[in-house]
């Protein structure tokens, strides 16, 4: 049975995801039709604005780590509100950008501050199961949000545009206030000062580092379903432009109703790594399916790409269950925010430099750069697998070292298999 902090959490995923899911669909319009934006410089300012957020998850999150993640993380739903209200009063582009780089910051703050505080409440056991239910509810409350902004566009007007973004800053209030109502927990405190169990910094704690650059990698998935995708529908095959969309909901319904069951199976390290490997010969799979939708005709290339867009789903939920396990696991328990905010910057990085990656290789090398997107995809699951031996052989050193243990880490079965 759920317990009272697991449906905390859940409640403050669920508010601020159909605040996002407004968001999302309405942001663009609003910024370049009332707020009087050009629309390249809306996609500059929040290409710098996400590159500035990506900067500040690690030292946002190494507060959390000693002041308290609950507290820091209503802080931050409390900035991310006023950053939205903010959007409301703002004329042009260095307002803008100002917000914006706000806005992202909090963003990024808060998922790393919310990561230490889901560590600090829910057993290891526990917690890939709980993300699993957290994503599920993610996508059903952008699933809603997008629903609202999409009557919000049918509107048209600037009133119906304020509307959705003023829902957006009342539902990270609604979070902020949840996130409150969840247990006090200890701040871990700062770390030692000198000696030899003094732990590195993240940026010198290299397994972790190639770790979570492995996972950006796999995180390319992210602007393919929502960018290269689309164009290469409408630019290289016959499909209809709506089969797009279809696929995007496809995707969306899918992780709602089977990314928690895909979960159950991800317990430890080894199940973890297992789940990652997978994920990367479906991936792999799943881009030569796609290349073979070039040049078809409507019905055919329709049938191809459902077939590739189900084989891509599949990879997304077992390298989300798998990633997540290990972002966790592989971490110092004591600097749980600081090491979930430098993990956490992989999504923004594939989000910043992901369409330029994947419009090259997709729209100008067609076939080639499907397969070779793939491979790239398949080799980081892959070797995903000693960096995170190294990993895990550098953490049970030190916490030998520092006398601690981290219960419940490894399965029973004997932890990292080699």
């Amino acid at each position: 049975m759920t317990t009272h902090p697991q449906r905390g959490l859940a409640l403050a995923q669920l508010a601020n995801s159909v605040g996002d899911g407004a968001f999302y669909t309405t942001s663009a319009l609003y910024f370049t039709r009332v707020a009087g934006v050009s629309a390249g410089r809306v996609g500059l300012g929040l290409t710098l604005a996400w590159a500035a957020g990506s900067l500040v998850g690690v030292p946002l999150g190494r507060i959390a780590d000693r002041r308290g993640p609950r507290g820091t993380s209503v802080l931050l739903a409390l900035t991310t509100s006023a950053a939205v209200g903010s959007f409301l009063v703002v004329q042009g582009f260095a307002a803008f950008l100002a917000v914006a780089c706000a806005y992202t910051a909090a963003q990024s703050g808060l998922a790393a501050s919310r990561q230490a505080l889901l560590a600090r409440l829910v057993p290891a056991g526990e917690r890939t199961r709980l993300l699993a239910r957290l994503q599920a509810t993610l996508n059903g409350g952008l699933a809603v949000g997008a629903a609202v902004g999409g009557l919000a566009l049918g509107v048209g007007t600037a009133l119906a545009y304020r509307a959705a973004l003023g829902l957006d800053a009342l539902c990270f209030l609604g979070c902020a206030v949840l996130l409150l109502r969840l247990p006090a927990v200890r701040a871990a405190g700062a770390a030692p000062a000198a000696g030899p169990a003094r732990r590195p910094g993240i940026l010198r704690d290299r397994p972790y580092a190639l770790v979570a650059l492995l996972n950006t990698v796999l995180m390319l998935r992210l602007p393919l379903l929502s960018l290269a995708l689309p164009l290469w529908i409408t630019e290289r095959t016959g499909a209809p432009a709506w089969l797009a969309s279809g696929l995007f909901v496809l995707n969306t319904l899918a992780v709602t109703l089977f990314q928690v069951r895909t979960a159950r199976a991800v317990t430890g390290l080894d199940s973890a790594l297992r789940a990652v490997r997978l994920s990367g010969v479906v991936m792999l799979a799943c881009c030569a399916v796609f290349a073979l939708s070039a040049g078809r005709s409507a019905g055919p290339a329709t049938a191809v790409l459902l077939a590739a867009a189900v084989l891509q789903v599949i990879a997304e939920m077992q390298q989300s269950a798998g990633s997540w396990q290990l972002s966790f696991d592989l971490a110092p328990a004591d600097r749980m925010g600081e090491y979930q905010g430098f993990f956490g910057t992989g999504v923004t990085v594939a989000r910043t430099l992901g369409p330029l990656v994947l419009t090259t290789l997709l729209l100008d090398w067609g076939t080639p750069g499907w397969l070779l997107l793939g491979a790239l995809m398949a080799g980081a699951a892959w070797a995903t697998g000693p960096a995170a031996r190294w990993a895990d052989r550098g953490r049970t050193a030190r916490e030998a070292s520092s006398g601690t243990t981290t219960a419940g880490r490894l399965e029973p079965a004997g932890g990292l298999r080699a």
